[in-house]
């Protein structure tokens, strides 16, 4: 371990880079890796498994440096966590990594001063679909013997949600070509009672369909029994700026992410 000091990381954060989560594999560009951010001292800390953006396509797991900054310094965790990317993957194998990484985390974190029973899934934009999805179909947790419940709730921001809507215009070495298989990789067939807290959060300079599809999922969630899970947009931010910007004084990101925590 040691301890850094660049950007928006701070000299009370604990800093373990490349984290191999995988193992028995060598993925290209450490896509199997994930960093490690914890408060210096840390004593059984609730963490937060954090997934890139990117369309699924690009993106890495540095991008959630300025994120893991602000949560440190509330005395939460943070894990950025590479995962393989189209087209040299299609789905399942994106989920498939972020389970395995949540997975890693719940097994290893209590070595780092993390809680594993106090683990949560965030993301933004597709890392917030894969957060989205890593809450509510609980057979990507189960294949590695962990149930539902090892996630205390998510955290997706400004996800896509409904990928039988979304796939259609995206590249489809992502999904592939048919659209059952856009069904099967989407949040409609898991809109059932029993499901953990959520937050959703995007923002007023969202596209409009990225914001119906956030609003009409929370209802949706609600309305199958599922009374804690939030939607709130956030103002004066756009979908890339709801990340870019969390370090600036009016941001609400970090704000909303650690009461959502504290209270679950």
């Amino acid at each position: 371990m040691f301890v850094i000091s660049t950007g928006n990381v701070s000299a009370e954060t604990v800093v373990i880079q490349n984290v191999d989560y995988l193992e028995d594999v060598a993925y290209d560009d450490d896509r199997d890796m994930l960093d490690i951010y914890m408060p210096d001292g840390a004593d059984n800390v609730p963490v937060v498994v954090f997934f890139h953006g990117g369309a699924l396509r690009m993106g890495s797991k540095v991008q959630a440096e300025h994120v893991a900054g602000r949560l440190v310094s509330n005395g939460i965790g943070l894990i950025s966590a590479n995962y393989r990317l189209s087209p040299t993957v299609t789905h399942p194998a994106h989920i498939e990594d972020a389970a395995a990484a949540t997975a890693w985390v719940i097994e290893n974190i209590n070595q780092f001063g993390g809680d594993p029973e106090n683990v949560f899934v965030a993301g933004h934009s597709s890392g917030g679909y894969l957060a989205a999805l890593l809450e509510i179909d609980s057979s990507h947790l189960s294949a590695h013997g962990l149930g539902q419940t090892s996630i205390q709730g998510a955290i997706p921001i400004s996800p896509f949600l409904y990928v039988e809507e979304t796939a259609a215009d995206r590249p489809k070495d992502v999904w592939g070509e048919d659209p059952r298989d856009w069904l099967h990789a989407s949040v409609t067939p898991h809109i059932q009672a029993g499901k953990g807290p959520m937050l959703l959060i995007y923002a007023d300079g969202d596209a409009d369909w990225r914001r119906a599809q956030n609003d009409r999922f929370g209802e949706a969630m609600r309305a199958a029994g599922n009374e804690d899970v939030r939607v709130i947009e956030v103002p004066n931010r756009d979908h890339m700026s709801l990340i870019s910007k969390i370090t600036d004084s009016d941001d609400q990101i970090i704000d909303l992410m650690t009461t959502f925590i504290k209270e679950h």
